[in-house]
């Protein structure tokens, strides 16, 4: 995939920079821009109009394969262990990327937020101009995707339903005792059934860092990530966010499962939770606003009798978070369907994922991840949608 970088180069023009600067590794408008990542920060500069790349000898190899730079240098190029014998690593590290720089026309730099500080403040001791930039451009093209972007979401979403699907095995699986699932002997905690999800996505080739799987009073706060055994006659909710290990893209699903007898109280929730993710899903669509978007939802739990932050902002209670967020390189991106979320583009990847919460009663969530378009959404979930487990 060759991103579109022109809005990339008209902001570089903007600031009156000669190029844009990332020093780092774990940055996904960096690995975004040059396609290309290491377990070492390296430099990655784009000038305008192709990506330049600085790493070691360790990764030049692996940068010719992978990266879209049109050239790729070594530190050893500009005597880098010559000039850490004489002035130390870190001085040798910088005048390396200034030589590296001066050879590539830049003396104005612009950065990201993110850009090191050490980095900057050794590059402006070295005559060039380092400005931040902070209208987060890259993040911006980055919020819509390609088709091919959009087939890696989706890719890593079919994984993510086949973990989702062992995790709702396990528990419809479970007998219910004293207010407790059991696996055989044993009761079911929230730490296997994570374990099972992290052993299915690695068969589907994702990996992921964090997933919920949170019970009872646990499942009111909406990012407890869940611990110990797993309750009957409660709601659980189950919140799986992967990354592709290929591709590195994420997907986003949530579903809340039930195993025994809900109260009626559950029910409605669920039913009401439900409403709410339509309405959101019939307003999704170029044009439209995340917030309009997210003011459904809170229309809908309002008319029902639930506080909501839109009506009541300091609620502990009730619905107490956005309808969503953009997905891609990042788990969590541009755009928002929250308060202060602007205007929808075609090709944008968010999730829909209203919920209610309270201790007393459980948490319930219900999340697809969906493809903004011109006339309405794709639904790339493709996952029921039931409580109670049978």
């Amino acid at each position: 995939m060759d991103p579109d970088l022109s809005q990339l180069a008209a902001t570089v023009e903007e600031h009156g920079a000669d190029g844009y600067l990332f020093d780092g590794n774990d940055d996904s408008d960096q690995y975004y821009v040059c396609g290309f990542d290491a377990p070492d920060p390296f430099v990655a500069l784009y000038d305008g109009a192709d990506v330049h790349l600085l790493v070691s000898g360790l990764e030049y190899g692996r940068a010719e394969k992978e990266s879209r730079a049109a050239t790729i240098a070594r530190l050893g190029d500009y005597d880098y262990q010559d000039r850490a014998a004489r002035d130390g690593p870190d001085a040798a590290r910088l005048d390396v990327i200034a030589a590296f720089l001066a050879d590539h026309g830049v003396g104005a730099a612009l950065v990201p937020q993110s850009f090191p500080t050490g980095t900057a403040d050794g590059l402006r001791e070295r005559d060039i101009g380092v400005a931040v930039e902070r209208s987060d451009a890259i993040t911006e093209i980055r919020s819509v995707k390609t088709d091919e972007e959009i087939d890696h979401v989706r890719t890593a979403q079919r994984a993510n339903e086949a973990a989702l699907a062992r995790a709702e095995e396990l528990i419809a699986d479970a007998d219910a005792r004293d207010g407790v699932l059991y696996r055989g002997d044993e009761p079911l905690t929230s730490e296997f059934v994570t374990q099972e999800i992290e052993i299915e996505l690695l068969r589907n080739g994702c990996a992921l860092d964090e997933t919920i799987v949170a019970g009872g009073a646990d499942a009111a706060d909406p990012h407890d990530r869940g611990s110990g055994p797993l309750p009957a006659d409660e709601p659980i909710v189950v919140d799986i966010f992967p990354r592709d290990k290929e591709t590195n893209y994420h997907a986003d699903m949530t579903r809340t499962f039930l195993r025994g007898e809900p109260t009626d109280e559950v029910r409605e929730r669920y039913d009401v939770t439900l409403d709410a993710q339509e309405a959101a899903l019939d307003a999704i669509e170029a044009g439209v606003t995340g917030r309009a978007v997210h003011d459904a939802v809170c229309d809908v739990y309002e008319d029902a009798g639930y506080p909501t932050l839109r009506s009541d902002p300091s609620t502990e209670t009730g619905y107490i978070h956005g309808t969503g967020h953009g997905v891609g390189l990042d788990v969590h991106e541009l755009p928002t369907l929250n308060p202060t979320g602007e205007e929808l583009q075609a090709g944008q990847i968010v999730t829909v994922e209203p919920g209610l919460y309270d201790p007393d009663v459980g948490g319930i969530r219900i999340e697809d991840i969906v493809v903004v378009t011109e006339d309405g959404h794709e639904n790339l979930t493709d996952y029921e949608k039931q409580l109670v487990l049978d």
